[in-house]
């Protein structure tokens, strides 16, 4: 139940974050995308050094 509550309050939040901040949220996106590409990148890298 709590977990479905938090779920919920989590989509509300970024709904409003979207709505008040857009240019905000597409940098958190940016940077989220941005770190998970960094991510991936050394896991090859490590992967290709194995």
């Amino acid at each position: 139940m709590i977990t479905k509550l938090a779920g919920w309050a989590l989509t509300a939040f970024a709904i409003y974050y979207l709505c008040t901040d857009p240019a905000g949220a597409a940098a958190a996106v940016l940077g989220i995308l941005h770190g998970l590409r960094s991510a991936a990148s050394s896991l090859s890298s490590f992967a290709s050094h194995l």
